[in-house]
């Protein structure tokens, strides 16, 4: 398998709640709310909505995002991205005219650590 190579795809017009985990790479263009837990890649398409916590390696975000965010290596707000929330991360890289409101926190990779919290 690739290591861009998407595992899962959520399309547009598609609505989740839940809880999802996965390996490798999941791209999401639908509407998503609750919690995501990975150590591969997030990717957020630009007509994507999501609500909730997410805790990944890597998320590459172009649409919607409210909530918590942990990446332990980065983070790609491209140009189309709106985030509102808190977003932990050792590595940010923002286009220009991505939109972020709330808090972010260049941390160490250890500090946003993806723990699944106990049910």
């Amino acid at each position: 398998m690739a290591k861009d190579e998407i595992n899962a795809f959520l399309g547009s017009g598609t609505v989740y709640e839940g809880k999802l985990n996965f390996q490798g790479s999941v791209r999401i263009d639908g509407n998503f709310t609750g919690e995501v837990f990975s150590e591969g890649t997030l990717v957020v398409g630009k007509d994507a909505k999501m609500k909730g916590q997410i805790r990944v390696s890597q998320m590459i975000l172009s649409g919607h995002i409210t909530g918590e965010v942990y990446a332990t290596e980065r983070v790609v707000l491209h140009k189309t991205a709106n985030f509102a929330g808190t977003l932990h991360t050792p590595v940010l890289v923002m286009e220009e005219g991505a939109k972020v409101e709330g808090q972010i926190s260049m941390n160490s990779a250890t500090e946003a650590m993806i723990v699944e919290p106990a049910a």
